[in-house]
């Protein structure tokens, strides 16, 4: 399909700009993304374009937002909710985990909550220990939720046209610097299938396994590390729930050895799923225990060269392979 380049952010507009003109039903709610087109831009131009009654400015309440889209779903409508920064999830989880996860199990399918939560996560922007959480391990957790967190332009856009198509609540996860990051995105309409992974490159010595900020930095790993003899493997998982095991697996079965990267900290994230997962149904075809690098254990600091150290970067994923592979 023809292409061109452009941003993360433009990306994620372009997915609600069409399926807001494919389904009256879609609308977006969430503060400060209408007239001042998002805290980081990603809604510019779409308040002018649908109007103030599909692109609503929301008070300042995440509970509000949240609970305004689950309610606005079970009568048939698909909202696209904006919560500003990721750790401001908290505020709202009481409506997302006890109420839109729970409601179709409850009702014994008979209601649907067909919502997206998108929000920024992430370090690296210097915006210190209340703005820069990654806790997208916390939704894995809930039955009824699906997660989701791509690490490039053209999965961004293909996953969030399938969240928006979903039939049930979606946290949408989006890395504050992969907005400005580009990357080739088909001109055509096109979707990503929610709970498949994808290998971004092929490699015969090492599986490295991640998601969202951690690929761009896993692949210039791989790269510096060609350059020594050693083949890496990349696997982008791009949704946590589902988890695509059948990828995983086949990777592992032929390089023998795993690495999981993770931004949140180690204890608890989401990469202990996954080296639990691996040890339990590939034991037999690992060559060395499964190993995962993931962030320090405190909340991201201001200063940027501790923000910047207590986060898994390149030279450190580069450290970790080596250690493993030889």
């Amino acid at each position: 399909m023809p292409s061109r380049e452009i941003t993360y952010a433009e990306a994620l507009r372009e997915a609600m700009r069409e399926e807001m003109k494919k389904d009256s039903q879609v609308f977006l709610l969430g503060e400060d993304i209408g007239v001042y087109g998002g805290a980081f831009g990603v809604t510019q131009g779409l308040i002018e374009e649908f109007g103030p009654e599909r692109v609503i400015d929301t008070p300042i309440s995440e509970i509000a937002i949240i609970g305004g889209a689950v309610g606005a779903a079970l009568v048939g409508m698909r909202p696209v909710a904006e919560i500003m920064f990721f750790d401001f999830m908290t505020i709202g989880s009481d409506q997302l985990v006890n109420q839109a996860a729970k409601i179709r199990f409850m009702f014994g399918g008979k209601a649907k909550v067909p919502m997206v939560v998108r929000s920024p996560a992430g370090s690296g922007t210097g915006a210190a220990g209340h703005h820069s959480g990654s806790l997208e391990s916390w939704f894995t957790h809930i039955p009824g939720l699906k997660v989701v967190a791509p690490s490039t332009p053209y999965d961004a856009k293909g996953l969030l046209k399938s969240a928006i198509r979903d039939d049930n609540p979606l946290v949408f996860v989006e890395h504050k610097l992969l907005y400005k990051t580009k990357g080739q995105v088909p001109e055509e309409e096109y979707y990503i299938p929610i709970g498949k992974a994808d290998v971004k490159k092929e490699g015969k010595d090492i599986t490295v396994i991640g998601y969202s900020i951690m690929i761009p930095r896993v692949l210039e790993a791989s790269q510096i590390l060609a350059g020594e003899g050693i083949d890496v493997e990349v696997i982008d998982i791009r949704s946590l729930r589902p988890l695509d095991t059948e990828t995983i697996a086949s990777s592992v079965k032929k390089t023998n050895r795993v690495i999981v990267v993770y931004e949140p900290p180690r204890f608890g994230g989401f990469g202990a799923e996954i080296s639990s997962w691996v040890g339990e149904e590939l034991f037999d075809y690992l060559d060395a225990p499964v190993v995962r690098l993931g962030g320090e254990e405190m909340p991201p600091p201001y200063n940027p060269n501790l923000e910047r150290k207590i986060v898994p970067q390149v030279e450190d994923i580069v450290r970790e392979i080596k250690k493993l592979v030889r």
